[in-house]
């Protein structure tokens, strides 16, 4: 059986939740299902290498795409479709509610189909009425016409099984997971490369776009008096295409606050392992990786209290509410070690080894002549 993967821009270490959430998954269950199951990503070129490679068992196969906010997602999604199908695919794992937009395309030309819903993406304050309308049409589609589905966010699952009642029994959450953290050997490296101390920061990292919130978080860290207490606020990440938003956020930061761009996983993890603070003041996620990862390494964490974050359960101490710069401003004033939470038992539900067992068994049940071989440790239980 042969699988194609769609949706995601390109492994590995291409910067994106749904990147991330791809280049976990799928040597997992390529590994998982042995030689009956060939996966291909069909990625795209202006974010990977220019010719076919094998990532981890994985086949990645860039194709051309333009690098455009409007235009992209969509035109290498229908070409990508067109190579699986020609490519001899039977089933293809289509990524996102904008590519969700091709689901029929992908059953009209004889394939079998699951969608992995990353989030309710047209509620990203980048997009207008138009291109939002066009989103909401890509989940109704995605959801009305999969053979299978599974949903990173629990709240969203529940709604989308009672939006669509003829399809709850397909409809499956799954979230995202945490894989274990490299060593921390070269934490120290990483803060001297950076001019930080341990303890002595406050961290956010995501993709430099409004509904990431980080606008909120350098207003409270200003209002707070963190600065003057010598804790610094240490963001993390960039944007895709450039912006007036993130070009803004950037050009003349206050006191304290350091944008360090765009770093490696490891560098990330170290910041995250060393930070007084993790703050995730996100207005729209789906199932923050940064989040999970943070939990993941020890670290204090303050996230918004959207949905898909209180979903996680954690103390009501550790949410503030979404958009308020003055609630942030008090709860970043406080001692950061009242936000730190024990963790082991709670990160057992996002295990990526038991996120892949779940997800091919949903494949398996969309796909009944794709069996498995020999089973790995992490498909027993």
């Amino acid at each position: 059986m042969e699988l194609a993967v769609v949706g995601l821009r390109g492994l590995p270490d291409v910067i994106g939740g749904i990147e991330t959430h791809c280049e976990e998954l799928y040597p997992r269950v390529s590994l998982a299902a042995g030689p009956d199951l060939k996966i291909t990503v069909l990625a795209r070129r202006p974010y990977s290498q220019k010719t076919r490679f094998q990532f981890r068992g994985v086949d990645v196969l860039p194709l051309p795409s333009i690098k455009n906010r409007y235009f992209e997602t969509i035109t290498h999604t229908i070409l990508a479709v067109l190579v699986a199908r020609f490519g001899r695919a039977k089933m293809i794992h289509i990524h996102a509610i904008g590519p969700g937009l091709c689901v029929p395309f992908a059953k009209l030309l004889g394939m079998r189909v699951i969608h992995t819903h990353h989030g309710e993406d047209y509620n990203r304050a980048k997009w207008g009425r138009f291109a939002s309308a066009l989103l909401r049409a890509g989940e109704y589609v995605a959801v009305r016409f999969s053979d299978e589905v599974i949903v990173v966010s629990r709240s969203v699952a529940k709604r989308l099984r009672q939006r669509f009642p003829g399809k709850a029994n397909n409809i499956h959450y799954v979230p995202n997971g945490v894989a274990i953290p490299p060593t921390a050997a070269a934490d120290n490296e990483v803060l001297t490369q950076h001019e930080l101390r341990k303890g002595s920061y406050v961290l956010g990292i995501g993709r430099l776009v409004p509904e990431k919130g980080f606008h909120d978080l350098v207003a409270a860290y200003t209002a707070s008096g963190l600065e003057q207490r010598g804790v610094s606020l240490v963001i993390a990440g960039d944007a895709l295409h450039e912006s007036e938003y993130s070009a803004g956020l950037q050009s003349d930061p206050p006191p304290g606050v350091n944008f360090c761009g765009r770093l490696p996983r490891n560098e990330v993890l170290a910041l995250c392992r060393n930070a007084s603070l993790f703050v995730l003041p996100s207005y729209h996620e789906g199932l923050s990786i940064a989040g999970l990862e943070a939990l993941m390494v020890g670290a204090p964490v303050l996230f918004s209290d959207i949905e898909p974050n209180t979903d996680l359960g954690l103390p009501s101490h550790n949410y503030f509410p979404v958009g308020d710069v003055s609630a942030l401003a008090q709860k970043l004033a406080e001692p950061h070690a009242a936000y730190l939470l024990g963790t082991r038992e709670f990160l057992a539900e996002f295990d990526w080894d038991d996120i892949a067992r779940q997800t091919l068994a949903i494949m398996l049940g969309s796909a009944d002549r794709c069996r498995l071989t020999e089973k790995p440790d992490f498909l027993d239980g």
